[in-house]
């Protein structure tokens, strides 16, 4: 396969960090920008500095939202980008709309206006999110011992309707629609990927970060955990690893997906409350940690699962990694960087 540049707007967090990486490790050159506001940020670029130095890898530390001189000058020069830089909680931006609604949709509006004015033959890949999709209470649900299921449903597709609840899913919902609409309208070759709960190595558990994290750190170092609802709200976890997958594939077969999107997620098989997922840690760690409960937060799914039923038709895409091999590899990267997490703690450690 012939060797890219890739930018990767938020390259330091999670996602980007270990996609650089794998991108790093096969030959291509990457390309970080990142502002280095989220906790563990400087530390995943040391790391990939420390792997690959500067010889395929440069790293600039600047601000999506002001920095548009520079980020048009690497947007000019890149084959194929990725736009992950984005403000992630949900808590965050019912706080701070106005910087929420900055970091997810006006910052992805002038990125599109960038490779439609400099770049048109460039590849843009969009990490939206499933929460685009609201709390969805018109939906039949089954209310188990330990989570809800779906009454006669296997999972939420790309068809469902978009209910934009919480400045969150405001601000991501409409970034997603543009990122479509400029395939539509200008021809650019871009893909919508609406994410369910990605987790792996590199995840801090910080507020910011996904809910399996969290739990995991929290278990990690003894702290108690806050659950707003009952604990049996349900998600489909998906392994970073197999995210990178599809968004590879994606890469590789941009004619034929260009301009779509993907709701992609762990699926039915590895689906998890996060009351099963307590249990779960508890085997792991053996250790019971202080468990309270609080209100249900303003848009929260009771049950998320991904229907990824169009990206297996469109690509043969499926996910491979299985929940309790994840959850393996991803606390074992904790209990190895044990003393850096510490220094990430969140002092509140809620569900998400």
């Amino acid at each position: 396969m012939k060797k890219m540049q890739y930018l990767i707007t938020g390259g330091a967090g999670f996602m980007g960090a270990n996609f650089a990486n794998k991108l790093l490790q096969r030959g291509d050159k990457v390309i970080v920008w990142d502002n280095c506001h989220k906790p563990g940020s400087l530390h995943n670029l040391n790391w990939l500095k420390k792997r690959f130095g500067s010889r395929n890898l440069k790293v600039l530390i600047s601000d999506i939202q002001t920095d548009h001189d520079g980020l048009k000058e690497l947007v000019a020069s890149s084959d194929v980008i990725f736009h992950l830089a984005a403000q992630t909680a949900v808590t965050h931006a019912i706080s701070q709309p106005t910087y929420d609604f900055a970091s997810n949709l006006q910052a992805t509006f002038h990125l599109l206006e960038m490779v439609r004015t400099v770049n048109p033959h460039a590849i843009l890949i969009y990490a939206s999110t499933n929460k685009v999709y609201g709390p969805m209470p018109h939906l039949r649900l089954k209310k188990l011992s330990t989570r809800y299921v779906y009454h006669n449903l296997d999972g939420i597709n790309e068809r469902h309707p978009l209910h934009l609840h919480t400045p969150y899913a405001c601000s991501k919902g409409a970034a997603d629609c543009y990122v479509q609409d400029y395939a539509r309208v200008y021809g650019l070759k871009t893909v919508v990927f609406r994410q369910s709960c990605i987790y792996g190595p590199r995840q801090f558990g910080t507020s910011n970060q996904g809910w399996l994290a969290w739990f995991a750190h929290a278990f990690l170092i003894n702290h108690p955990i806050t659950i707003y609802g009952d604990g049996k709200q349900t998600r489909d976890a998906l392994f970073v690893d197999d995210l990178f997958h599809a968004w590879d594939m994606a890469v590789q077969h941009i004619n034929q997906v260009s301009g779509e999107v993907f709701n992609i997620g762990g699926g039915r098989q590895n689906a998890l409350s996060l009351l099963e997922l307590i249990d779960k840690l508890e085997a792991i760690f053996r250790q019971k940690p202080e468990i309270k409960f609080g209100g249900w937060r303003p848009g929260d799914q009771k049950i998320f699962i991904s229907d990824n039923s169009k990206l297996q038709r469109m690509l043969g895409w499926q996910p491979s990694t299985h929940i309790d091999e994840g959850l393996r590899e991803m606390i074992k990267w904790m209990k190895d960087n044990r003393q850096i997490l510490t220094k990430f703690v969140s002092s509140d450690k809620t569900a998400r």
